[in-house]
């Protein structure tokens, strides 16, 4: 885990961070346009693309909220687990009601990585070992339906965790998507329902779990960035 954070001069210095750059860092592609979209955002009043603020001021533990710090590629340990959980960008939000833990995920029509039918597929122990491990974390049974996409479990529960490590009694995952895609929103729908959460497309559900920590899940649809934010984002 880092505890020594650079910041980023704009979007092109979210590159580097990208597992395959070059196939990753295109226009249109999410890992670009929600770099464009939040180093737009930085010098806003909550530091938030509006998008994501408006869906959470719906909900009221999380209205206003504000942004303290935003973290690009931000991993998340598992000691013993194998590697690290990994967001697109994590994000420590200050609400009226507290320090809130929030996980997006971009989306522009790419899906969200394997089924777990596909990905327990000949799974070694310590797979098995790290979905019950993310399972228990969300609070959900260790035989959840096979249908459901992996990557929406290892994003909510990277929220979830990272409560835990700033003591923020709120967590929030929040899809980001650029562009209309209604398999993903389904995928995204039957995890939500998973939880115990209505899927609201625009807005934030409640997860029904047990303690402290209230859990939501939010999903946004955001236009692709303007010619003149992606100057200097190549």
């Amino acid at each position: 885990m880092k505890r020594i954070l650079i910041p980023t001069l704009g979007p092109s210095d979210w590159r580097r961070l990208l597992a395959d750059p070059d196939t990753q860092w295109q226009r249109k592609a999410s890992a670009f346009e929600l770099a464009v979209s939040w180093e737009s955002a930085e010098h806003s009043e909550r530091g938030l693309p509006k998008e994501v603020a408006q869906a959470l001021d719906q909900e009221p533990v999380l209205a206003d909220a504000r942004t303290l710090i935003a973290l690009p590629e931000h991993k998340v340990m598992l000691r013993g687990r194998g590697k690290p959980l990994q967001s697109d960008v994590w994000a420590l939000l200050l609400s009226g009601s507290g320090y809130v833990s929030m996980a997006v995920e971009g989306k522009a029509r790419e899906p969200f990585a394997s089924p777990l039918t596909d990905w327990l597929k000949e799974a070694s122990e310590g797979k098995k070992e790290r979905l019950k491990f993310l399972c228990k974390t969300l609070q959900v049974s260790d035989q959840p339906p096979l249908h459901l996409r992996y990557q929406l479990f290892h994003r909510t529960a990277s929220a979830v965790l990272e409560v835990q490590r700033y003591r923020a009694p709120l967590a929030v995952m929040m899809v980001q998507s650029f562009k209309i895609d209604e398999e993903s929103w389904r995928d995204y729908a039957a995890f939500a329902t998973l939880l115990g959460a209505t899927p609201t497309r625009g807005g934030v559900a409640k997860a029904i779990r047990k303690g402290s920590v209230r859990l939501f899940l939010g999903w946004v649809d955001c236009a692709l960035a303007l010619d003149s934010l992606v100057v200097n984002a190549a």
